[in-house]
């Protein structure tokens, strides 16, 4: 079982305003990965989605990959 990526590096906020980060958790079509995929633990996978969602909504990320 993977570790979570952010409770190893003690990250408790994610940062919505940061993409390169964000763009690690999607898919190649843009999707939100899975936690059994990316190994996030559930309380950090539900604030990951919740940032995707807002830098999607600002335009920081895209709805779809082209």
């Amino acid at each position: 079982m993977k570790q979570c990526h952010f409770c190893a590096n003690n990250i408790d906020n994610i940062e919505y305003r940061k993409p390169d980060v964000l763009k690690k958790f999607l898919s190649h079509h843009g999707r939100i990965s899975p936690k059994a995929e990316t190994g996030v633990c559930a309380k950090h996978q539900r604030r990951l989605a919740t940032a995707i969602k807002r830098a999607r909504i600002i335009g920081l990320l895209s709805f779809v990959s082209a």
